[in-house]
């Protein structure tokens, strides 16, 4: 069986290598860890891609708040992947909805085709799409490698069953990596049950938004 790998999603510096320094096989990078995360600033991310020898993929996500975005949103979604390629990132993570609650494929493929050929990942947005089994064909077809879900839940745990599911009926053909409220004492469950082969978390353990080395080198563990 694949070796299973680890991302943390990282909302400062010191995350990013204290993340790496314990384990972790890639890097989310993303700013505002209240908003759910967004795209995080150019010359930080610089910074961190310099620290890295592992992989580095960037949030593109102008706000907080619904996928739905504006023609001038996208415009700045569009902008922000050719400035983060030019940095040599190793790939990046966003997700367009429609009104609808369906997955926006023009606007999505799109940006696939702008990011190529660094690999995209659908993300949370998956989370409030109205029709999973549907959403998860039209993200395949969109050009995405991976999708980051809790399982439409509020954590991987409540979610766990749709994430199994979703792992059956991707059938290898796109990544489904479980994530939200991931943790060390509940990783080697979400492994038993979804079978899926990367996992996300924040690794943050206290009230600070920093990793904990401890937690990275316990849910890598756990693997």
């Amino acid at each position: 069986m694949e070796k299973c790998k680890l991302e943390i999603a990282c909302f400062n510096l010191q995350s990013v290598i204290i993340a790496q320094e314990n384990g972790a096989d890639r890097v989310e990078l993303c700013a505002n860890m209240n908003e759910g995360g967004t795209t995080p600033d150019l010359e930080i991310t610089n910074l961190a891609k310099k620290e890295l020898s592992i992989d580095l993929n960037v949030m593109i996500r102008p706000r907080g708040g619904n996928f739905v975005y504006s023609d001038f949103e996208f415009e700045q979604m569009k902008l922000e992947i050719l400035a983060f390629k030019k940095l040599k990132v190793n790939g990046f993570v966003f997700g367009i909805l429609k009104e609808d609650g369906s997955v926006n494929k023009e606007q999505n493929k799109e940006l696939v085709a702008l990011a190529h050929p660094l690999p995209c990942t659908f993300h949370r947005a998956f989370d409030v799409v109205k029709d999973v089994n549907q959403s998860l064909e039209s993200v395949i077809e969109c050009g995405f490698k991976a999708i980051l879900t809790s399982g439409q839940e509020k954590n991987v745990v409540e979610g766990i069953d749709v994430l199994a599911e979703l792992v059956e009926k991707a059938n290898n053909r796109i990544v489904i990596m479980p994530g939200g409220s991931l943790r060390s004492t509940n990783i080697e469950l979400l492994k038993e049950k979804t079978k899926a082969i990367f996992y996300h978390s924040s690794a943050i353990t206290g009230s600070r938004e920093t990793a904990s080395g401890d937690e990275v080198k316990a849910l890598k563990a756990n693997l």
